[in-house]
Formats: C-alpha cells, sequence, structure tokens
C-alpha cells in the first residue's frame, strides 16, 4: 500500500512540474513596448504631442496656461495640469535651469498593452549643465494621458 501511495504522489509531483511555454520562442506575440521609425507616425499625432508638450513647457516662460480642452487631453490630465501646480513646479526649474527654449524629439516608443505612444524629447534650457527629458504620452484616442518630466536617460525606463 505503501508503494501505491508514494508511486501516486510521484506521479503528482512529475505532473506538477511539467515546463510552461514562456513565450520566449513565439514569433507571433508582440513585445510590451517598441521603438518606432519616424515614418511609421502619423504626422498630425507627432505635431500634436509637440504643440501640447511645448505648450506646458512655455508655461514656464511667460506665466500663462491656456487649459488643455476634452479634445485634447484626458479628464486626469486636465485635473492635474493647473497653473497653481505648473506655477510651483516652474519657479523651482526657472532658478535651476533658466529659461526653457526648446524640445527636440528623440524617439517614440509604443505600448502595445494599451495602444500607447510615448513621444520622448529633449529640452532644451538656458543653462545646459543637464539634460532634462519630457515625456508626453498620447493614448490611443489621440489625447494627453500623462505627461512627465525628468532627468534625460538614453534608454528609456517605463
Amino acid at each position: 500500500m505503501k508503494k501505491v501511495i508514494l508511486l501516486l504522489m510521484a506521479v503528482a509531483f512529475l505532473s506538477a512540474c511539467k515546463s510552461k511555454s514562456t513565450g520566449i520562442f513565439n514569433s507571433t506575440k508582440k513585445p510590451d513596448i517598441e521603438v518606432l521609425a519616424s515614418e511609421e507616425i502619423n504626422p498630425a499625432l507627432k505635431s500634436k504631442a509637440y504643440g501640447l508638450g511645448k505648450r506646458i513647457l512655455n508655461t514656464c516662460n511667460t506665466s500663462k496656461f491656456k487649459p488643455f480642452t476634452t479634445q485634447e487631453a484626458t479628464d486626469k490630465v486636465i485635473q492635474n495640469t493647473t497653473l497653481e501646480r505648473l506655477s510651483s513646479t516652474c519657479s523651482k526649474y526657472l532658478l535651476k535651469y533658466g529659461q526653457f527654449k526648446d524640445i527636440q524629439l528623440v524617439e517614440v516608443i509604443k505600448n502595445n498593452k494599451d495602444n500607447s505612444h510615448i513621444f520622448r524629447y529633449k529640452a532644451e534650457y538656458q543653462r545646459k549643465f543637464i539634460q532634462k527629458e519630457l515625456q508626453v504620452t498620447m493614448n490611443d484616442e489621440n489625447k494627453v494621458a500623462a505627461i512627465k518630466s525628468t532627468d534625460w536617460t538614453d534608454v528609456y525606463v517605463p
């Protein structure tokens, strides 16, 4: 009887240890994120992301901000981008980096999970001792879903 129980436990153990397919060799699955070539990007979407990103950073120079509309941004972004919040961030940036000059598109990353596009810009300021990055995330409805400013890194870090 002990041998039968041990044999059943061994069979149960071996069946529980069967390997799963990890998808490493599955060529039909798309990666979660991918860098797009410049010609793969809709020019209207590229222009819209540039305009909205530059509008945010120009607020630091002019102290005037035209709020986003519901056609330009999601409700969450509209609620979070107020003149008061931008002013507090801008005062820090003006002291540290000087006047904002322009942004240069470096790459566009497509997030295949939610079909959004992340536009990575290098932000140019008066003082050039550190490179800043502006990320503008456009969702599948071509609305701004997120705006993020960080120190520049050559490799995208989600």
